[in-house]
């Protein structure tokens, strides 16, 4: 019966494949453009497709949220400067990749990547979308509190030569996230009575200054750097090579699917934690992480694509959007009359299963789009920066007065940017402030959400006691805090020189 459902959209409504194909190509080239955010571009379709049918309304959407995931990727990688923060990760080792003239080698690793997390996700809610959502039900603000302090210990070692500089660029983001507003008590926060600072500063407008901005500063006082010849002969990885990197994008899928499940996470944090297991697990990386790891941009694009999938599961089984952008889906699905929840499957199951039918048409098309203009591409890395800075510099303005329409983040965005140049000069990473900035909501009201469920501050460490979840998360954490110890890496090394000299000495002896 499912089947009937999934081939309906291709042989019943055939339009629908050619809607999902525009938003796909669409997709890729709007996430491109730094300060594009998905969920700008499905805010504007919600209001677009109003008169239309509900399954071509969906069919362009999840084609346009599934490319602009991907797209995000290629100023990241090309220019350094994230098209979205799901793809903050990708360039701390994409950039350095376009360095040594293998940008075309990163976008094709990113495209089949982003395909093979797309595909991973479709499993997870086609297959386990009950008991996956019945899980994230179970995340109290405890947990929630711990997920958010697990992503805080990324930024010591989140591309960050030493754990101190991580954690203190970390701190600075932190505090920017708590300008504004209190929710909770409307009391004003380090807005020093600047008036149209109440509603806080947006993390995109920062994120176009930290890497756009700073870029261009960075790029005018290096009088040295001359543009880079790429070499575009290969882009699709060698199957060798797919198989050597298939645990690693098993591990990261698994994570995006986790991740995106959890209100509130989405890709962003999913493609972080991505990038920080790799740099912790993969052994033998390619090159150095932070230096063009092939492994750096493996990792965060297949998870921030797995997290779409796991984004729609609690949207679709519970009616609680996994992020901002299935929280913009959920409210087009209330305008055509649907009401995601408990009992949905069973009631729309053709609705269901065309959703997953529209994924698996996007993830066919993402392929194609995301294989498609990378020799183009490419050649803007090649163009002298005279021409190519000012180009940046109109793009991070036209992406910061894009998100809010106010002529003030433009100013905020140039303040940023040269926070980021100054903290570049002194080798401070910018990466952990967006990071903290992210991850500052999530860490703030699940804190003070926990303090009132368990009455105080000690009380906190009781309540982890009291489930599995709050018990794996602690342990984890306690773990990642272990590892990171120079005691601990020092051991490591150690113990991996003890082994290849038994190796050393067993080659020998035969």
């Amino acid at each position: 019966m499912e089947a009937i459902y999934f081939l309906m959209v291709v042989f019943r409504e055939p339009f629908l494949i050619a809607l999902v194909a525009i938003g796909t190509f669409a997709g890729v080239y709007i996430g491109a453009i730094p300060g594009i955010s998905g969920t700008m571009a499905i805010s504007l379709l919600v209001s677009l497709t109003f008169g239309w049918p509900v399954n071509q309304a969906m069919a362009i959407m999840v084609g346009v949220f599934v490319g602009v995931v991907y797209g995000a990727a290629r100023p990241a990688i090309l220019l350094n400067i994230p098209g979205g923060p799901s793809a903050v990760a990708t360039g701390l080792d994409g950039y350095p990749l376009a360095k040594k003239g293998l940008a075309g080698k990163a976008m094709g690793l990113s495209a089949i990547s982003s395909f093979f997390g797309t595909f991973a996700g479709i499993i997870a809610l086609a297959a386990f979308a009950p008991p996956i959502a019945a899980i994230a039900m179970r995340f109290r603000s405890v947990d929630y509190l711990m997920l958010a302090f697990m992503g805080l210990m990324m930024a010591g070692s989140l591309g960050s030569k030493t754990i101190v500089r991580g954690i203190i660029a970390g701190a600075i983001g932190l505090f920017i996230g708590t300008i504004g507003i209190d929710p909770q008590t409307a009391v004003r926060r380090f807005t020093f009575d600047i008036r149209h600072l109440n509603a806080g500063v947006d993390f995109i407008v920062a994120m176009v200054g930290l890497f756009g901005a700073s870029e261009v500063l960075q790029q005018i006082a290096d009088k040295k750097s001359r543009p880079i010849k790429q070499d575009v002969k290969k882009i699709v990885p060698s199957w060798s090579e797919s198989i050597k990197h298939f645990p690693l994008t098993v591990k990261s899928s698994v994570i995006g699917v986790l991740v995106g499940v959890l209100p509130g996470a989405g890709g962003d944090i999913a493609a972080l934690l991505a990038y920080d297991q790799a740099k912790r697990s993969v052994k033998k990386p390619t090159a150095p992480f932070g230096q063009g790891a092939v492994e750096g941009v493996i990792a965060p694009e297949t998870a921030n694509s797995a997290a779409v999938g796991g984004a729609f599961i609690p949207m679709l089984t519970i009616g609680i959007p996994g992020d901002a952008v299935t929280a913009v889906l959920i409210s087009a699905m209330f305008i055509h009359g649907l009401r995601p929840g408990p009992g949905f499957m069973a009631a729309f199951p053709q609705f269901y299963w065309m959703i997953i039918a529209l994924l698996v048409l996007a993830a066919v098309f993402l392929l194609a789009a995301g294989l498609t203009g990378i020799k183009v591409f490419t050649k803007i890395v090649e163009v002298p920066k005279g021409i190519l800075m000012p180009i940046v510099l109109i793009l991070s303005v036209i992406g910061s007065f894009a998100m809010r329409n106010n002529v003030n983040d433009i100013v905020w965005m140039f303040g940023f940017g040269l926070l980021g140049y100054i903290l570049k000069r002194f080798d401070y990473p910018i990466a952990p402030i967006i990071l903290g900035l992210i991850l500052s909501t999530l860490f703030e009201s699940n804190f003070r959400r926990a303090v009132m469920l368990e009455g105080s501050i000690p009380a906190i460490f009781t309540g982890i006691l009291q489930s599995p979840i709050s018990i794996f998360l602690f342990s984890l954490i306690i773990f990642l805090m272990i590892t990171q110890t120079d005691m601990y890496k020092n051991w490591r090394k150690k113990l991996g020189a003890k082994l290849e000299e038994r190796c050393g000495s067993k080659t020998k002896g035969e």
